[in-house]
């Protein structure tokens, strides 16, 4: 029988279709085929509605592989990477800050709650959109609804802006981690020229009081008779706004922080040389492709949790571990009354598995199409909650240390963002024994979660560079390079004296309420405009047909309950806005106008992308946005696509008449049989 096409189209029915076919039209209940020429060579490709495609074995003809990408070696390079660029800094200085903020033990329920509303079903919906289609965010959405092309690439955008910022963070770290190559730290004393008038160190100051009652005062030690003439034993029972020597080094020493954001000052030389250190070994990882990365990965996703443990175990047998654990765990449930508190336990859960930034497409994208993409973000998502409980419980144990050390409430000690990582844990590494070692573990530790992160920053930016321009896959080391350098140079502002006031105004602009609407329009173009069915059927393609059940879950949670969530916390965060400060300095207007510029990136990109596909497109205007809604002639799964020839099938010649058999095909698991 003729057939208008060379291809052969096996389109397999599902559930309650089956049920309205008619026997007559099909030798098979669930399957129906179109025959083809017999002289012309055959394809089998498979439609993205459908239900059930047959495994890679069970195919028959020689496989086309598509577009070389690359692929993960195996799966656990993949589940590593997901786990390292999920579980990051955030979850050692964030989520305990926000915990005990916020209601203390309290605020795990929120915390939940909004993973299992926005960060479970998105986390799955984007490894899913990213698997199936093996593209990054920049050209999937191209493919799959033209008119809102532009997602990917606000994606792409807010990737750009944060892995700008975090790895001067790293830069740090790494500078932190240098410094701890000596026998005593240097911020265990209080130092000339970076020491502040209140700077008060506690070791200088016990050494002092050993001396026949000497009174350790402005950072000098005066005996018992000059202390007595001076009144210094009253003065330094009143003396309370003191600072730690660990303060001083971060702001005066590491920073030479300036008076505000309209005072850049000039460049800090150690942090430029750590920040081209950590690009380094950036493009060092990632000049290989995913397969290098992917090996690298198993060390800096699991050696944060060795070190964690090892921190765990120390800080829970030190005085006063207890009282820091008491006041993590301590429920203060009037604060679930408060709209804050939930939304800051939806912002934590996007810090924390990253939704809406791109990264978790780009890093499916190189998965086996047929991986179980479910079962890892069930993995994934339930081990980052429980990273970032069992990190409060190492931070508390060891601030309810400090506390007591200062003799001051355990919320007087904590400070939010870098404060926590930079200031009070140094602080801290000083009072335990041999803190050279401690310090170099911990900042180590720092270096690893946060390059597990920067990785899969960086591959979503260069994803999206070779996906918009394949030619460049064949020269991945120099788009490595192009991109690690720009991301140098673009750090360099950073590392200058008002960096920490451009970096809080990054990162409170460039990935803040954008990604909320990021999440959002994914949400509309994937459960509304192309389809949650159709959507779960893709998704059935790669991972078996699943229960009513589970269909009907994400479905209410993509059309309705994530992104409804979502817009809640959208509207809110635009009605609680305040302007920013930082260390208590108002930022000035035109500081303000830049920060939401950077917010509108995103928004700009959608809509002049949408407006050049709709000039581009004929028809009137109705019918643009129609034709642009719909998935473009490209889209489809990233599967292979045998071919063969009905003229010569394992060595025999099929005549008219002959069965060809496909035993892999059907999903009765009978073998699939047509009449030529």
């Amino acid at each position: 029988m003729a057939a208008p096409t060379s291809h052969l189209y096996p389109t397999v029915h599902h559930g309650g279709e089956m049920e309205n076919m008619n026997a007559n039209n099909t030798s098979r209940d669930e399957a129906q085929v179109d025959l083809l020429n017999p002289n012309e060579s055959l394809a089998q490709d498979v439609s993205s509605t459908a239900v059930l495609t047959p495994l890679d074995d069970d195919l028959v003809g020689n496989e086309e592989e598509p577009n070389d990408r690359g692929n993960w070696s195996g799966r656990f390079d993949f589940l590593m990477s997901l786990l390292g660029y999920s579980v990051g800094l955030g979850n050692v200085w964030r989520f305990p800050y926000l915990a005990y903020s916020n209601g203390g033990g309290a605020f795990v329920f929120p915390f939940i709650l909004m993973l299992l509303l926005v960060g479970l079903p998105l986390m799955f919906m984007e490894l899913a959109l990213g698997q199936f289609a093996a593209m990054g965010p920049a050209t999937v959405f191209e493919r799959m609804c033209p008119l809102l092309h532009g997602i990917g690439y606000g994606m792409v955008a807010v990737t750009s802006l944060v892995g700008l910022y975090y790895t001067v963070i790293i830069a740090w770290a790494v500078l932190y981690m240098f410094t701890s190559f000596a026998t005593e730290l240097p911020w265990e004393r209080c130092h000339k020229p970076w020491a502040t008038s209140r700077c008060y160190s506690y070791k200088d100051a016990d050494e002092c009081k050993a001396i026949n009652g000497s009174v350790y005062y402005e950072q000098t030690c005066y005996n018992s008779t000059v202390a007595i003439d001076k009144n210094l034993y009253n003065l330094t029972a009143n003396f309370t706004d003191k600072t730690a020597p660990a303060q001083d080094f971060f702001q005066s020493h590491i920073l030479n922080i300036s008076d505000g954001i309209d005072d850049i000052g000039s460049i800090q030389w150690k942090i430029s040389l750590c920040l081209l250190f950590a690009w380094l070994l950036t493009f060092v990882s990632l000049s290989k492709g995913v397969k290098s990365v992917g090996k690298v990965v198993y060390f800096t996703a699991l050696f944060p949790y060795f070190v964690l443990t090892i921190l765990f175990f120390r800080g829970v047998t030190l005085p006063g571990a207890k009282d820091g654990i008491i006041y993590y765990l301590t429920p203060d449930f009037a604060q679930l009354k408060m709209a804050k508190t939930w939304v800051a336990a939806a912002v934590q859960i996007f810090f924390a598995l990253s939704p809406a930034w791109g990264g978790l497409i780009t890093l499916s994208s190189y998965n086996k199409f047929h991986n179980n993409c479910f079962k890892d973000a069930l993995i994934v998502s339930i081990s980052n909650i429980s990273t970032s409980i069992f990190a409060g419980f190492v931070i508390f144990s060891i601030v309810g240390y400090l506390a007591q050390e200062l003799d001051m409430p355990v919320d007087k000690v904590v400070a939010h963002g870098p404060g926590l990582a930079f200031v009070v844990f140094p602080d801290v590494v000083t009072r335990l024994p041999i803190s050279p070692l401690w310090s170099f573990l911990f900042f180590f530790m720092l270096i690893t979660l946060g390059m597990g992160s920067e990785f899969a920053l960086l591959e979503t930016v260069m994803t999206a560079v070779q996906d918009t321009y394949p030619a460049l896959r064949s020269k991945k080391v120099f788009v490595v390079l192009f991109v690690s350098v720009i991301g140098f140079l673009g750090g360099l502002i950073i590392c200058s004296q008002g960096g920490m006031y451009i970096l809080q105004l990054m990162d409170t602009y460039a990935a803040s309420w954008s990604v909320f609407l990021m999440a959002i329009l994914e949400c509309v173009v994937i459960a509304w405009i192309y389809g949650a069915d159709r959507f779960l059927q893709d998704i059935e393609q790669m991972i078996g047909v699943q229960s009513r059940h589970w269909h009907n879950f994400f479905k209410l949670f993509w059309k309705f309950l994530t992104p409804g969530t979502l817009l809640f916390l959208l509207f809110f965060n635009w009605i609680q806005y305040s302007p920013m400060e930082y260390a208590g300095k108002k930022y000035p207007l035109w500081a303000e106008c830049i920060g939401w510029v950077m917010a509108f990136i995103p928004v700009i990109l959608v809509l002049g992308i949408a407006l050049s596909h709709i000039l581009k497109t004929p028809g009137s205007l109705l019918e643009r946005i129609r034709i642009l809604l719909r998935p473009s002639e490209k889209w489809g799964p990233a599967h292979k696509v045998p071919k063969f020839d009905l003229n010569d099938s394992d060595g025999v010649t099929l005549e008219k008449g002959k069965t060809l058999t496909n035993p892999g095909f059907n999903p009765t698991g009978s073998p699939f049989e047509t009449q030529i």
